[in-house]
């Protein structure tokens, strides 16, 4: 993780990320109907912005153990769902997207957002 001011609260706030994560994957299913593939959608946004998120956190060397951890989360999700039977389903579909939302997310980060946090914590401190 990159040395920051506040890493406490970011690791906090990641948690609390993650868990909102997983609840919602977990969670029985909406039975709201939703136009077609819209969760794929949900799925590549989802883990788009996580990647986004943790390679604030985490130094561009460190980029793919952010890979290797979300797409292990989604694994994990995607098999909890299979085996759960509450209304959600394995879909292989839905972790090619959150294997694209990595992507992306990781893609973004090299060249645009990477290492926001520090800069969140610099502008902190100067006002």
């Amino acid at each position: 993780m990159l040395p920051l001011r506040h890493r406490h609260l970011w690791v906090a706030m990641s948690a609390v990320l993650l868990a909102v994560v997983i609840y919602g994957s977990l969670m029985q299913g909406l039975a709201v109907p939703l136009p077609g593939n819209f969760d794929k959608v949900e799925h590549l946004t989802v883990y788009l912005a996580l990647a986004v998120w943790f390679s604030g956190l985490y130094p561009r060397a460190g980029y793919w153990k952010v890979a290797v951890g979300l797409l292990s989360l989604g694994l994990a999700m995607e098999i909890l769902q299979g085996l759960m039977r509450v209304g959600r389903a394995a879909e292989v579909l839905d972790m090619v997207a959150n294997t694209v939302g990595v992507g992306i997310g990781l893609a973004l980060s090299l060249g645009l957002t990477g290492g926001w946090a520090r800069r969140v914590e610099a502008w902190l401190s100067s006002s």
